[in-house]
């Protein structure tokens, strides 16, 4: 059995994340490691909660990072907003509107499920006649930026339409923190949920979360225990809490939160509605230069997301081949379709330190190389 030292290769990644990471966030990284109840880390973990804040856009007190990937981060706000014999109504335009269905039927609840085309936005008139039909329903969870098909939904809308109805809203931000625009406190939106590894340039383990004080009483109101000891927000915020004195709950990833903590330094460095620029522009540049190698757009052009581009393949290309060849050759990761659109599209990210237009440059021109031949 080997025994070496890891050194992995060099990649310029581009497909569905993670994203490369910046630098400056690796060296953060490799600081020295201190306690995770020294004052010192205790500070710093109440910076990485304002920096949340501003980049959720949200005074929400609780707004903390979950010490695991974006999945805990959607299983975080699902075991504690909803309750075993609850309704819940899941928006499913992609893959992961899928897995809210799962964390429903996890929790015991029972999903209304509203369906919608995968590419294409979750339809805010299925969602109302939905909630008519279903005025039992207490929770509504959609997916604002769908990963597995490019789409973009319209959260402000879709979150006013469960409000009026009386429901709490769940949102999954993973792919959109940081390069589409977001407004947790000006939308009203309850629960959202993100990853560190898509638009802030960090390493994957880490997931923002943010509740506001409607979804905290329902926290506070509920009848049964939260059936995950590990996310179960009344006992995680004893340490993520505000308080001087912090009780031991786990241990954080120290150096991990390191790199959070510089990745949000950077973004309000760089400013947030910039950050948002950035994306489109860049996705602009791409979205010509794929257009004129004869790629399609799966999602309507008003739907797409910015950071993640689904094109189709074209016919008599082999998927796999493609993907092969542009990782040996050219060192560049491109992502495959999900679950209804496995080998039909390329899924094509520029989040973060990946969206610049020296990486657009190399993707086509790898592409245009490989295609031809």
């Amino acid at each position: 059995m080997k025994t070496d030292s890891f050194h992995p290769p060099l990649r310029t990644l581009m497909g569905p994340g993670p994203s490369d990471v910046h630098p400056r966030i690796l060296e953060a990284m490799s600081r020295p490691t201190i306690g995770h109840l020294d004052p010192a880390f205790v500070e710093m973990m109440e910076e990485v909660k304002g920096l949340l804040q501003y980049a959720f856009q949200t005074d929400n007190p609780l707004t903390m990072p979950v010490s695991a990937p974006g999945s805990a981060g959607m299983e975080t706000c699902f075991v504690n907003l909803v309750e075993p014999g609850e309704k819940v109504i899941v928006c499913q335009n992609g893959v992961f509107g899928g897995r809210m269905k799962e964390n429903v039927e996890r929790c015991g609840a029972t999903p209304v499920m509203v369906l919608d085309e995968w590419g294409k936005a979750v339809d805010p008139a299925k969602l109302e006649q939905a909630l008519e039909e279903h005025p039992d329903a207490s929770v509504v969870a959609f997916v604002h930026a769908e990963t597995s098909t490019g789409a973009q939904s319209d959260a402000e809308t879709l979150t006013e339409l469960a409000h009026r109805h009386g429901c709490l809203v769940i949102v999954d931000a993973v792919t959109s923190l940081g390069g589409s625009e977001i407004q947790v406190d000006g939308w009203d939106i309850d629960a959202i949920y993100s990853g560190t590894q898509k638009c802030l340039s960090c390493t994957p383990g880490l997931s923002p979360i943010s509740f506001n004080e409607r979804a905290l009483e329902k926290v506070r109101q509920r009848k049964t225990k939260v059936q995950s000891w590990f996310l179960d927000l009344n006992l995680v915020m004893g340490y993520w809490g505000g308080n001087a004195k912090r009780s031991y709950h786990h241990t954080a990833p120290v150096n991990a939160l390191y790199g959070l903590h510089e990745a949000l330094v950077m973004l309000k460095e760089e400013g947030l509605e910039n950050a948002w620029k950035r994306h489109y522009d860049n996705h602009r540049k791409l979205r010509a230069g794929l257009e004129r190698l004869g790629l399609r757009f799966i999602v309507p052009e008003d739907q797409r997301l910015p950071q993640l581009n689904a094109v189709t393949i074209p016919d008599g290309v082999d998927d796999a081949e493609v993907r092969a060849r542009l990782l040996d050759e050219y060192h560049l990761e491109i992502g495959a379709g999900l679950g209804d659109l496995a080998g039909k599209v390329w899924r094509i990210g520029l989040m973060g330190h990946s969206s610049n237009p020296g990486n657009i440059a190399l993707c086509l021109a790898a592409l245009e190389d490989v295609l031809n031949s």
